[in-house]
């Protein structure tokens, strides 16, 4: 198999991530010429076309494939980083464009993951942590962009590892305030549809669902607003714009000082967690599996005993 020259790598997946040869040019700190001459010359060497010219850039399966080459190679670079670094503390560190991509649902981040991390990101670990719906992420490993993603996919993808982490349980909650005057004999199959509900994107599906579950419902249609960041979505709610089903780890406390008021406090959705990643020997792989894996322990419900026999 031809060796591949890791400047070539880095320039490929450089323009991928950053979405242009202008961004990626200028975080590789060279000319955009130099760029695409890189890329020709990869190109040249793999014999197919890496990325579609269209807008937005995309790459092709052939791209996917060097992405993902590319993210190993800086994977095996974080390794050696890491055993350089204990037996030589004074050795310096890796370069800030060689990231070590993860995606995790923006619930997750917000409560309970990225205290996870802290330890790696204070010891140099040059991590970078991409957001996305919890059913999407997996998208993203799929297609080579991260090593790893925390994830409601309970099937390993192929070439990959998977553990449970834990669930997530969510609940459906609103001001006091607003229940008080919107909603003064609680959320009923018969006017939940009267009311706003406040959800991440166009694609967070977790309003519906647990409408749908706790009426027993087939089918449901909301009325949305819609405030992509999970801290977001409570501030709404805070501020009275309307009901929204969210994680009971972010809401916690403002459920117990009575400013928020569990609407449906018998029901509840449960989310599994998985941690998704390459089936790789790596010791930075294995740090960020037993982080997620603690923190998950401390923070989510026990994983179902059939997804731990899975």
């Amino acid at each position: 198999m031809s060796t591949f020259d890791p400047d070539a790598l880095e320039c490929l997946a450089a323009i991928i991530e950053e979405g242009g040869f202008e961004r990626a040019a200028q975080r590789l700190s060279i000319t955009q010429s130099a760029v695409s001459q890189r890329l020709r010359a990869l190109e040249a060497q793999v014999g197919t076309v890496l990325i579609v010219r269209s807008r937005p850039l995309k790459p092709t399966p052939a791209g996917q494939l060097m992405l993902k080459h590319a993210k190993m190679m800086r994977l095996l670079r974080a390794d050696l980083e890491k055993d350089l670094k204990e037996l030589a503390p004074s050795s310096t560190g890796g370069r800030e464009d060689e990231r070590i991509s993860v995606a995790i649902n923006a619930d997750s981040i917000a409560t309970w993951a990225l205290p996870a991390l802290d330890a790696l990101a204070r010891d140099g670990l040059p991590i970078e942590i991409i957001t996305d719906d919890q059913e999407f992420t997996h998208e993203w490993l799929r297609e080579g962009q991260v090593l790893g993603c925390v994830t409601s996919l309970g099937q390993a993808l192929r070439g990959c590892r998977m553990e449970p982490l834990g669930t997530m349980d969510y609940v459906a909650v609103a001001h006091a305030d607003f229940v008080a005057q919107q909603l003064p004999k609680g959320l009923t199959a018969h006017n939940f549809h009267q009311v706003p509900f406040v959800a991440f994107n166009r694609k967070d599906t977790l309003q519906h669902s647990f409408v749908a579950k706790a009426f027993k419902l087939p089918r449901v249609i909301l009325k949305q607003l819609f405030v992509p960041s999970s801290e977001g979505q409570i501030r709404a709610v805070a501020s009275g714009w309307g009901v929204s089903v969210v994680p009971e780890l972010g809401v916690r406390e403002r459920l117990a000082s009575g400013e928020l008021v569990n609407l449906l406090p018998r029901h509840r959705l449960d989310v599994p967690l998985h941690w998704h990643c390459w089936n790789l020997h790596s010791d930075v792989l294995e740090a960020l599996t037993a982080a997620l894996r603690t923190a998950a322990r401390r923070s989510l419900r026990p994983p179902a005993r059939a997804a731990q026999g899975a």
